[in-house]
């Protein structure tokens, strides 16, 4: 991790007293960056700019908030979207005000995602969330314009995925698109392909999911040297995974 304070504190002490000045100046430098919080060149451009650095729960609502604004007005559906969002996470009071503003920061348009992005690549699953929420507001308003599917593509390519992992995921939130998930049979399929029973506790099943997911995902089987087409596979599987975890978390009425 780049500390952008202890090289600075660092290189200055050097100049001044040689190596006994750059540990110093290096420690020096560690606290400020603890302090303020900097773990980049562009988190310290934004302390410089006045902009305060994004905490991780904030990144979410700030994409997408550029992305309800994307195509120049915020509409009602966008803004009922951010909320669900709020509702999915559980967050109190606290945590939604925290939300509300990062999503009214997102519509300006003025924050470098590029280091944050880069720096969530390193937790797959938490950056298939933010993906899928993204194509959530996205299809918010019945629609994906152009603009909205270059930035989505953009973040991706940030978090580490192909374009054609990234629009795999618009399928299931397109509403032409989006796989149906009802019916006996199709239960008793998503039961299969997770490998757990209609008796199995929501914690079984949920553990169950993320350790198929770990296995299939398309990040990891591109990591291993595969093909253009396993990583097709894999993306399917994982979309299957996560068609299969909504049916039984929708039947089962569990988040």
């Amino acid at each position: 991790m780049l500390w952008p304070g202890t090289l600075i504190g660092a290189g200055a002490g050097f100049a001044i007293a040689s190596i006994p000045g750059a540990m110093l100046g290096a420690l020096l430098g560690q606290a400020l960056d603890r302090r303020l919080h900097l773990q980049s060149w562009a988190h310290l451009r934004e302390r410089l700019g006045g902009r305060p650095v994004l905490r991780n729960d904030e990144l979410l609502f700030v994409l997408l908030g550029r992305l309800a604004k994307c195509d120049g007005r915020v509409v009602e559906a966008h803004i009922q979207q951010a909320r669900q969002e709020m509702r999915s996470l559980e967050l109190n009071e606290f945590a939604q005000r925290r939300a509300i503003a990062a999503f009214n920061r997102g519509k300006s348009g003025n924050d470098r995602l590029r280091g944050y992005l880069r720096r969530l690549s390193a937790q797959p699953h938490a950056a298939e969330g933010v993906l899928r929420a993204c194509w959530r507001m996205i299809w918010a308003d019945g629609r994906a314009g152009s603009s909205e599917r270059e930035l989505i593509a953009q973040w991706g390519k940030w978090l580490g995925w192909t374009s054609y992992q990234v629009q795999a995921l618009a399928m299931d939130y397109e509403p032409h698109k989006r796989p149906q998930v009802s019916g006996a049979v199709t239960y008793q399929e998503a039961l299969r392909l997770l490998g757990v029973s209609a008796t199995s506790e929501p914690a079984q099943i949920k553990r169950a999911y993320r350790r198929l997911l770990s296995r299939h995902h398309p990040d990891k089987v591109a990591g291993t040297g595969a093909t253009a087409l396993q990583v097709r596979e894999a993306t399917e599987k994982t979309r299957e995974l996560h068609n299969a975890y909504t049916l039984i978390r929708q039947r089962r009425d569990f988040r």
